[in-house]
Order: structure tokens, then C-alpha cells, then sequence
């Protein structure tokens, strides 16, 4: 615990791996669901503001923030095992509806859950994020080729914890991450061993029919349609060069009935570079109701 981060951490016994979650306020259930390389510390401003009226519900995946990191012999770091953990957290705190904000691999993790699970589903909020296979125009970034593919970038990731840093100085674009608010980030990853998650989160982005978890992205894919009529906000930091105006425009086909905010000056990490803007905006959608165009 910290200033920055003054919340009463839980554990999740999952197979004999802890798995680290928030559980804060009363309310309606939000399901906050982080991706690589970040943890629950990047929901924080959101869970302030939320959970006077909201349940609010922030996981750490397993290998990421406090959660344990085990090593593959513990634990296979597989998006098929992700998507298990928080179902069996949601289930675990008894969560029989909410709604869902998700970010960057949270995306495919949330969104595989809910696509199995339309009816415990209320809202959607989707920030810089896929729930799909690599948009037709969109070639996968070199940097995440070679963290992916190489010895080189599995030293750079997990030697020199390269992912998390360049992630903290790219990822907000309107001006530099504060040293303490980048220093929390980066946190959780102080080690080899504790790079584990981030350096297999790279590894096992499903490219080709025959990787891990390519099926998955398909059912997830195919299953959109499931959500269709979930009322969806969809906020996205523009100077993304990963999730970028190709990722918003795939969402806006399958969904042509979401809210859209766009930040043309934001990056990646939406919530750092536009949460003043941005948090007060998915307060408001979480409390409209269904066919409501107010955001």
C-alpha cells in the first residue's frame, strides 16, 4: 500500500498460486481487467471515483502486480488459463452481473469471459484494446516481433526489463509519467523471475492457426455478436501505436451502436494521459441506461 495506490489488497487462492485483487465500495459490480505490462495500480484514479457508487473489482493476473509469479512448471501463462482465473474469481466473490472495463490484453481476457457469459454482462467500457484477430491493415509492431520471436527480446524484456520501461515513456503521450507514478508501475517487475508474465504475454500473442490460444481469439471473434446489444463505451487514446485507429475502427464495425471518445493527443495508457477527462465520462455511461446517449 502506498499514497498513490491506499487500498486493502485480497487474495485469491487459485491452485495453490495466489491470485492478488482489489474489492472495493458497494454497488453494482465493475470488473476492471489490466494487460501487459501494467496491474491493478493502473485502475486506481477510476476506483476512487467509482466505488462510492460501485462495486469496483480490479484483479492482478497471475505473474503481474502482487500477484504470485510461479514458474512454468506452477503455472502455463496461457490466455486459455487467464480467462479461467477470472472466472473463477467472479464466481469465487459471488459476482453475478457486471460490467466490464478492460484494457489492452485485459480486452481478449474480459471480452473471452463475457462472449461465454452474455447474460451476466451489463456494460461494456473498451480502452485501447482487441477482442480479435489482427485487423487486416495492421502489421504487428517490430518491437513486439521481436519480444515475441527472439532470444534478443526475451533478454531485453526479462534481462532489462525493456517492455516495462519503454511501455511507461511511450505509453502517455501528452507528457511524461511522474517518477513516483512510474516507479509504482514498474514496481511488480524487479527481477528476472518476476518478468516472467510480461515476457509470455509478448511470447504467446496468437498469430497463426497454430499458436496457443489462436482458437480462443476466434471464439472470442465469432462470439461478439453475442454482446451486440450490451450498451458499450468505447475510449481510445489515438498516438497508440499498437491498438491504434486500426484496432477503434474494427471495434466501431462490429459495434456501430457504441459511444466513442476519442483523444486524439492520447497514447496507449488512456487513463494517465486523460483521466480528467476520461473518468468522469465512464461514471456517467456506467449510470445511464440502456439507449441512453449521454457519456
Amino acid at each position: 500500500m502506498s499514497d498513490l495506490y491506499p487500498f486493502q489488497g485480497r487474495y485469491f487462492p487459485r491452485n495453490g498460486i495466489r491470485l492478488h485483487y482489489l474489492d472495493e465500495g458497494n454497488g453494482p459490480p465493475v470488473v476492471m481487467v489490466h494487460g501487459n505490462p501494467t496491474w491493478s495500480f493502473y485502475y486506481r484514479d477510476l476506483i476512487r471515483s467509482l466505488r462510492t457508487h460501485h462495486r469496483c473489482i480490479a484483479p492482478d493476473h497471475i505473474g503481474c502486480g502482487l500477484s504470485d509469479k510461479p514458474s512454468l512448471k506452477e503455472y502455463d501463462y496461457s490466455l486459455s488459463s487467464r480467462i479461467a482465473d477470472l472466472d473463477a474469481l467472479l464466481d469465487h466473490l459471488g459476482v453475478k452481473q457486471c460490467s466490464l472495463v478492460m484494457h489492452d490484453w485485459g480486452g481478449m481476457i474480459g471480452m473471452a469471459w463475457a462472449v461465454r457469459h452474455p447474460e451476466r454482462v451489463s456494460r461494456l467500457v473498451v480502452l485501447n484494446t482487441g477482442a480479435f484477430h489482427l485487423p487486416p491493415d495492421k502489421k504487428l509492431p517490430f518491437t513486439l516481433w521481436l519480444g515475441r520471436n527472439t532470444w534478443l527480446g526475451t533478454l531485453l524484456i526479462r534481462g532489462f526489463n525493456m517492455f516495462c520501461k519503454t511501455a511507461a515513456r511511450v505509453g502517455v503521450q501528452r507528457k511524461p509519467m511522474p517518477a513516483a507514478v512510474r516507479a509504482e508501475f514498474l514496481r511488480p517487475y524487479d527481477s528476472w523471475k518476476n518478468r516472467i508474465a510480461v515476457s509470455k504475454f509478448v511470447q504467446t500473442i496468437p498469430l497463426k492457426p497454430a499458436d496457443p490460444g489462436y482458437e480462443i481469439v476466434s471464439e472470442v471473434e465469432q462470439g461478439l455478436e453475442r454482446l451486440k446489444n450490451v450498451p458499450m463505451l468505447l475510449a481510445w487514446g489515438m498516438r497508440d501505436f499498437v491498438f491504434d485507429h486500426h484496432f477503434l475502427a474494427e471495434w466501431q464495425r462490429r459495434f456501430p451502436e457504441a459511444k466513442v471518445l476519442k483523444f486524439e493527443d492520447a497514447g496507449h495508457y488512456i487513463l494517465e494521459d486523460a483521466s480528467e477527462e476520461l473518468i468522469p465520462k465512464i461514471g456517467a455511461f456506467l449510470k445511464t441506461n440502456p439507449g441512453q446517449a449521454t457519456v
